[in-house]
């Protein structure tokens, strides 16, 4: 591996198609990682670092000098403009980019116990509302994200920043069907944990203030445009509605999943 890269060669092109091309972060196993906290972040909570690229020629930081130093990952630099671009920005080079590896997609990174709270999201297609949802499931003390179904990706720059870090540190896997995590699910339950999947729809039955959610619980938040699935409608325990005024006909899908995170929390007597 070069330490320095100075021209739009193989190597820069590889890091470039990490910010558009799901297919390529699939078959290299990597993503880029932007920001001072998303970096520290994936640092102190273990996430596997691959690579950090720095701009050369340029003064950096303290943190970004620590990093480099004491971090034991690989530093590459790169000609300023590349890193420009490959930072997405509009005017200088950002101090540092991560090149992070993906995770595995296996829902036994999952743990799971009595205060148990997961959200599975069903199809999204805005990576934004995933990292959204992620940060929001971290703020309200969720165990995990589920993304279910044909879907936008975890690893996409737009998911990836606007979870401002939470991904590296909630669990946040993928999986192809509703079946997957009913499976998962149907394990927890037969060891003795009660998971109560809860679904979220403009029509739902019950309030959601009138759900018990004190127990371990699964919320399902549906796809931005179509709800959930009909096989997750048959999977709940319960659908609940989140009342709403105004002009709007429905809510954001990650603000219906972040009212859900709070009501839990609420009833949990958390935050205090």
């Amino acid at each position: 591996m070069q330490d320095r890269v100075l021209s739009r060669n193989a190597q820069f092109q590889e890091w470039q198609a990490l910010l558009t091309n799901r297919t390529k972060r699939q078959r290299l196993g990597e993503f880029l990682i932007h920001g001072v906290r998303p970096i520290s972040l994936a640092v102190e909570y273990g996430w596997p670092l691959r690579r950090l690229l720095y701009p050369l020629g340029q003064k950096l930081s303290s943190w970004a000098e620590d990093l480099l130093s004491e971090s034991g990952v690989q530093s590459v630099g790169v000609e300023p403009e590349l890193l420009r671009e490959l930072g997405e920005r509009e005017s200088g080079a950002p101090e540092l980019i991560a090149v992070g590896a993906l995770r595995s997609d296996d829902l036994g990174r999952l743990n799971a116990g009595e205060d148990f709270l997961g959200v599975a999201f069903d199809r999204p297609t805005n990576p934004g509302n995933i990292g959204t949802l992620l940060r929001s499931a971290d703020a309200f003390g969720a165990s995990c994200l589920i993304v279910t179904g044909h879907a936008a990706d975890v690893y996409d720059p737009k998911s990836v920043r606007a979870s401002t870090g939470s991904l590296f540190r909630l669990p946040a896997v993928r999986t192809s069907s509703p079946t997957e995590v009913l499976d998962w699910v149907t394990a927890q339950r037969e060891r003795g944990l009660p998971i109560k999947i809860v679904g979220t729809d403009e029509r739902g039955d019950v309030l959601v203030t009138e759900c018990d959610l004190t127990g371990p619980v699964l919320l399902v938040v549906g796809n931005e445009t179509t709800g959930m699935s009909s096989r997750w409608r048959e999977l709940c325990d319960e659908i609940v509605r989140i009342p709403i005024g105004g002009a709007a006909s429905s809510l954001n899908a990650a603000s219906a999943g972040t009212l859900m995170l709070y009501e839990v929390a609420r009833q949990r007597g958390f935050p205090t």
